[in-house]
């Protein structure tokens, strides 16, 4: 069986080693991929935007199922043109990828349909949203509609600051198109958790929950990145928390997706944030996230392929998908001077026995040797009884891991340890 994945990062590296576990899989395509998904897929230098290409291919080299990955191609209709060709996809349609694609749609969405979320204004006017800045409540979230890097939310706790913002996303045009209209919303605090869950347009089936850490620094200090490490389960994710979840947020999105004749397939990301209220979405994505999907599928039971076939096919019902009770931590190493500026092409040294541990995200293949060609290089996961051993193994396996420029936090999983032992006192505060 050949199987296409779109896509290039850490999260793709992810799924495609998972995908590999089944054995009816006999030839996996990345497109474009990188120099380390190069070791366990046939990479093809195709951007994952660049759709009729994609398609092109698809076809071409008679392609039986097709992964598409990143939030990009999924808004852009790369599943409806793969679909058109007769080749079944893992992602949403384009018309059910817009709970990503635009802020403005999702929260409408969730005020229509009564699904909690933060108080929130829409703007298409800069004018109008300074003046409504004026007596807005602070910190304000201001948020570009569409889609921008993991990097279009921004928290400010002055009206100056928020009177930058706006200008940044809408008069700077920093985010380009996507800044066209904005989203001005409460701002949030409570723990936060990441639950991705599969779902064929009825039946939905929650994923082990997260943590993802993104501040680049330390104790959450310095700039938002895309995600500087993730743990699995995340503690404050009670089963009591998951069931309120499921029937005030999970279904009644599904169900609101259908009533808006939009049927969601695919992985269905929820961003939570636990209120003093009760669970509220910060934010929605069409797709795995990422670096969550790194703990996340290590501990999937359940083979990878037949469960996304199943969604494909809409008969996620009776299909089984089973978790372990493990943990898992994931530490990324990133390019010093992430998310800002930083230097690329210095050579990786990974000992051959960490191999299966890591994901790779920003690298390339020179000379034979794999290089850093990103901010975020790799990933690091560990599987362990234990969250705490899971944290220490994949430190461990950081530090026998090298590259030139190379910088971690050293702090992954510690907020989620001292949760777990009751004794956090600083649970996060943040909307976006």
């Amino acid at each position: 069986m050949k199987i296409m994945v779109v896509g290039g990062g850490g999260r793709e590296h992810a799924i495609i080693k998972k995908l590999r576990e089944n054995p009816a899989v006999t030839e996996i395509y990345a497109l474009p991929g990188n120099g380390g998904i190069a070791a366990d897929a046939v990479c093809v230098p195709i951007g994952a935007k660049e759709i009729p290409s994609i398609v092109g291919f698809a076809r071409e080299n008679k392609i039986d199922y097709a992964v598409v990955a990143p939030d990009d191609p999924l808004v852009l209709g790369a599943v409806n043109a793969l679909e058109a060709e007769g080749i079944p996809c893992f992602g949403p349609r384009a018309e059910a990828a817009i709970i990503e694609g635009s802020k403005v749609f999702a929260k409408n969405l969730m005020k229509k349909y009564g699904i909690p979320t933060a108080a929130y204004e829409v703007f298409d006017d800069p004018e109008a949203a300074l003046v409504y800045l004026e007596s807005a409540p602070l910190p304000a979230v201001i948020k570009a509609d569409g889609l921008a890097l993991g990097k279009g939310v921004l928290i400010a706790p002055t009206k100056e600051a928020a009177r930058d913002a706006v200008k940044t996303i809408m008069q700077d045009k920093a985010f380009g198109k996507s800044g066209e209209k904005i989203v001005i919303e409460e701002f949030l605090t409570g723990p936060e958790v990441s639950v991705l869950a599969f779902t064929d347009g009825r039946t939905l089936v929650p994923m082990v929950s997260s943590m993802d850490h993104k501040r680049a620094g330390d104790n959450d200090t310095g700039l938002n990145t895309g995600g500087m490490g993730t743990v699995a389960p995340n503690p404050y994710y009670t089963d009591e928390v998951a069931a309120r979840c499921m029937e005030t947020i999970f279904l009644p999105t599904v169900r609101a997706m259908n009533a808006e004749g939009r049927p969601f397939k695919g992985c269905l990301y929820f961003g939570l944030m636990l209120t003093p209220d009760g669970p509220k979405v910060i934010e929605y994505n069409c797709r795995f996230g990422d670096p969550e999907t790194q703990v996340v599928l290590p501990l999937l039971e359940s083979d990878l392929l037949t469960v996304m076939q199943a969604v494909t096919e809409g008969r996620l019902s009776s299909c089984p998908v089973k978790f372990s009770g493990k943990s898992a931590c994931c530490v990324i190493m990133t390019s010093a001077g992430y998310p800002e500026k930083y230097e690329k092409g210095f050579v990786i040294t990974i000992p051959k026995e960490l191999t299966d541990k890591v994901y790779v995200a920003g690298a390339a293949e020179k000379d034979g040797k794999l290089v850093t060609a990103g901010g975020r290089v790799l990933g690091v996961t560990a599987v362990a009884d234990t969250l705490e051993e899971a944290v220490r193994d994949a430190y461990s396996y950081v530090n026998a891991i090298s590259f030139e420029n190379a910088f971690w936090r050293q702090d992954i999983g510690k907020r989620a340890l001292a949760a777990a032992r009751g004794c956090d006192e600083t649970a996060g505060s943040r909307s976006g």
